[in-house]
């Protein structure tokens, strides 16, 4: 099957595809391997290839099949250097937050890719879409930001199996967001996503690599009642 063939959905089918052991330890190396990229190389993606990467990225799960996530594509040099002002100055008040003894390793993160990835996309919610009817949002209307996250963690993996490194820039004010990419305000702004091949790879995130923090084992995290 070809690379543009695996990213569309068959179609209707009553017999699932069988996942064998093989499978499912890929699966799980492609898990361990998802990184947040800082650092790109220069080279364009491949013709084609982010728009595959985004209509199966449309596949995510969404409350109601609401599908409330909007991909901005940004190409212009004008609004992308609105969103790195933005950056230097949310980093900026980040870094004079920070506690003594955390501010000079902060100041030695690289915290964004937005000079050297090749790709720029902006995700959004948006929460006055009639798709889906409101089903499984009206005790809980977060489900629609919730949906898009899930579409960026898709993207995510997708990019990963490809080699495409993704990073994921929040230090962002988003209603300077909103207003730098000309989309209605009623949108909710989820993140900004740095695209292209990453210049170095490794099995160990940065964060941890730089002594920020340590990844907990999910025992951590688990609680039983």
């Amino acid at each position: 099957m070809s690379k543009a063939a695996s990213f569309r959905n068959a179609g209707p089918s009553t017999e699932p595809p069988a996942f064998d052991a093989a499978f499912r330890e890929k699966l799980r190396d492609l898990f361990s391997w998802r990184r947040d990229v800082r650092r790109f190389r220069p080279e364009p993606l491949p013709g084609g290839l982010l728009e595959r990467l985004l209509d199966s990225a449309s596949l995510a799960p969404s409350v109601g099949l609401s599908q409330p996530w909007r991909f901005v594509i940004v190409r212009s040099a004008e609004r992308r250097a609105m969103i790195r002002e933005n950056f230097e100055r949310c980093n900026a008040k980040a870094l004079a937050a920070q506690p003594s003894e955390r501010a000079g390793r902060y100041a030695r993160l690289k915290l964004a890719g937005l000079d050297e990835a090749p790709c720029h996309v902006a995700v959004f919610a948006d929460r006055s879409t009639g798709q889906g009817h409101g089903l499984g949002r009206r005790t809980m209307p977060e489900m629609i930001e919730y949906s898009a996250v899930m579409a960026v963690y898709t993207l995510w993996l997708l990019a990963r199996a490809e080699g495409v490194g993704l990073g994921w820039v929040s230090i962002l004010e988003p209603k300077d967001v909103i207003a730098a990419l000309d989309v209605p305000p009623a949108w909710s702004f989820i993140g900004y996503l740095c695209l292209g091949y990453p210049a170095a790879e490794d099995s160990v995130p940065a964060l941890e690599r730089a002594g920020w923090e340590k990844r907990a084992s999910a025992n951590t995290f688990r609680i039983e009642r």
